[in-house]
């Protein structure tokens, strides 16, 4: 089985969290990671497809946050480019399965979803979800990950690909 993991960073956070997912569905599966510039609009022959993204604004990044985020960051961003709501805009049907990821501030816990909202817009395109869109927590805007959120990515790939792996 082959599973493909895209994902948007700004510091470097949901970048982790995506290698660690990678990590864990390595176990079962043959696995490609690539930052959300670098992918192509077809992801034909791929069995699952796992996305994320850092949530801004209660929602998938716009080009006015990513902005924002760069002015945080003086030494650069990890995703230079289109994010996950121009990359979904532009992604071609398939029959594959899904799973969504984001990173969100731990403290205030306030609403909103990127992993939600590229849930919804990959259903409209025909693909199947195989688990509930899931968070993963950062301290603050730039971070770093809370304590143990690359593990449970880790744990959160290996039951993805458990779900997924031929009995």
């Amino acid at each position: 089985m082959r599973a493909l993991v895209v994902f948007e960073s700004m510091f470097g956070n949901t970048e982790k969290i995506a290698a660690a997912i990678a990590d864990g569905l390595s176990a079962t599966m043959d696995v490609e990671t690539v930052e959300v510039g670098s992918a192509g609009e077809s992801v034909a022959g791929v069995d699952l497809l796992v996305v994320g993204g850092p949530t801004h604004a209660f929602a998938m990044t716009r080009e006015s946050t990513r902005k924002s985020a760069a002015e945080q960051a003086p030494e650069g961003i990890v995703s230079k480019g289109p994010g996950l709501r121009e990359w979904l805009s532009a992604l071609d049907s398939a029959d594959a399965a899904i799973a969504t990821f984001d990173t969100k501030v731990a403290k205030p816990r306030l609403p909103g979803s990127a992993a939600r909202g590229a849930r919804r817009r990959l259903r409209r395109l025909g693909y199947r979800p195989v688990t509930a869109a899931t968070t993963f927590y950062v301290t603050g805007t730039t971070g770093p990950l809370i304590a143990g959120e690359e593990e449970r990515a880790r744990r959160w790939g290996d039951q993805l690909s458990q779900t997924l792996a031929p009995h």
